[in-house]
């Protein structure tokens, strides 16, 4: 079994910490709904742990942190600079070769090889906590076509 990708039929409310509440939910949802005939697209969601090996890649959750610990959070300017220069180490940062590999092969299998538009969703392990929330925080991109325009909408939900 994949350590990156997980499939949406694959999943429930018990993997909230593998691949976050959205993608939990929406497992749930297939397995919970198919059986009365409500039609729930499947998808796959990449894990947690892909998303921390992506940070320790190359030391960028070292560089964030060492950013963030240096900020003025009253100095809005340096909230901005900061900001900005972590997306941009972000998006310039690589992606694993498996990381890569798997992502394609999901895509392929997902599209069947057609050019169709897929959403790209962020999916936080702690966004709906019982004492807190942090819906509506994250980003979503809908209408994403071809395999390079996924893996620039996956970093930039990272």
């Amino acid at each position: 079994m994949s350590t990156n990708i997980r499939w949406f039929h694959e999943l429930n409310m018990n993997h909230v910490e593998e691949v976050g509440g959205k993608n939990a939910s929406l497992g749930e949802m297939i397995s919970g709904m198919s059986a009365t005939g409500v039609n729930v697209p499947d998808g796959f969601a990449t894990t947690a742990k892909a998303y921390r090996e992506f940070l320790a890649k190359d030391n960028l959750a070292d560089r964030i942190n060492n950013a963030l610990q240096a900020l003025d959070v009253e100095d809005v300017s340096a909230l901005a600079k900061t900001g900005a220069e972590i997306r941009s180490w972000i998006m310039n940062a690589v992606f694993s070769e498996a990381f890569e590999k798997e992502v394609h092969e999901s895509y392929l299998e997902l599209t069947g090889g057609k050019d169709i538009a897929v959403a790209v969703r962020s999916s936080a392990t702690a966004e709906d906590l019982p004492d807190a929330s942090f819906a509506g925080q994250q980003e979503t991109f809908l209408n994403i076509r071809g395999y390079e325009n996924v893996l620039k909408a996956i970093k930039e939900v990272f």
